[in-house]
């Protein structure tokens, strides 16, 4: 049946058009100011620069030590989201496939985890990570958003993985295949989706979070570029024209690679909600 252009859609048009634009305000202020002098920030923040002042890139390159906060991140971003992909993707086909009560009580325990404060629990954290050596190390800040984000995660491929069909992994069973064989090699391939899926929004959390490395990270030498970023504001002086240039260079890689894969975003997400 061939679709009509009709004065309803129009208005849908319209309407998410507009909350675009204003989606996409932050985004202008960030921008326009972060190629304006100090002293034109404060006049008018919101007119466009009259200069375009790259210097302010060239010393928030410089003063984040951009290479280093950058492969920080990186690497708590990546060993992050490895340790969630392997260790979730095994629990959830797991609880999926193990029909028992248990596999219910523990699955709902790690989606109720979901909507606890993370202030609620930040004093003992610290304190037991502490009393465990896991602080000022990037390895015990890995192994904290592994329990982090295992609620999530887990959640999403659990979804996913009832819709894979058990005939596959009873014809792999059937062909001398081990219960760890038939996961890595006829079940994960087929969770290509949802891992995408979940790489992305783990990455969006982890890289842009701020609090819990703030908690965990002390040396400055390990510092991520959320970090690194707030020590632009001292107790007296703020430098906004850095610090904003700073945050556009924290973002850049993030849309990289968000653009590079949104694609596979909603595509996993349905696969997994729709039985």
């Amino acid at each position: 049946m061939e679709n009509k252009y009709t004065g309803r859609t129009f208005i849908v048009e319209i309407v998410a058009i507009v909350l675009g634009l204003i989606f996409l305000v932050p985004f202008y202020y960030v921008v326009s100011n972060s190629l304006k002098t100090f002293a034109e920030i404060l006049t008018n923040t919101s007119a466009l620069p009259t200069v375009l002042q790259f210097s302010n890139y060239v010393q928030a390159f410089e003063k984040l030590d951009y290479l280093r906060v950058f492969t920080n991140s990186l690497i708590i971003t990546v060993a992050s989201n490895v340790v969630l992909i392997i260790f979730c993707s095994m629990a959830a086909y797991m609880l999926v496939r193990t029909k028992k009560k248990i596999s219910n009580i523990i699955f709902m325990t790690f989606v109720a985890a979901m909507v606890i404060p993370f202030q609620s629990i930040m004093i003992p954290l610290i304190k037991t990570a502490g009393n465990l050596g896991m602080l000022n190390s990037m390895w015990g800040l890995v192994i904290m958003y592994l329990g982090f984000g295992s609620g999530m995660t887990i959640f999403l491929y659990h979804g996913f993985i009832k819709n894979i069909p058990v005939e596959l992994e009873e014809a792999a069973i059937i062909d001398g295949c081990s219960p760890f064989g038939v996961f890595w090699r006829i079940v994960f391939p087929l969770l290509k989706p949802i891992t995408v899926t979940v790489m992305i929004l783990n990455s969006l959390w982890i890289w842009n979070d701020f609090l819990l490395p703030s908690l965990v990270l002390q040396d400055p030498e390990l510092r991520t570029i959320p970090l690194a970023t707030f020590f632009f504001f001292g107790q007296y002086t703020k430098q906004w024209d850095l610090a904003l240039a700073g945050l556009v260079l924290s973002i850049i890689p993030l849309l990289i690679f968000f653009f590079s894969m949104q694609k596979h975003i909603i595509k996993g997400i349905t696969s997994g909600s729709i039985k």
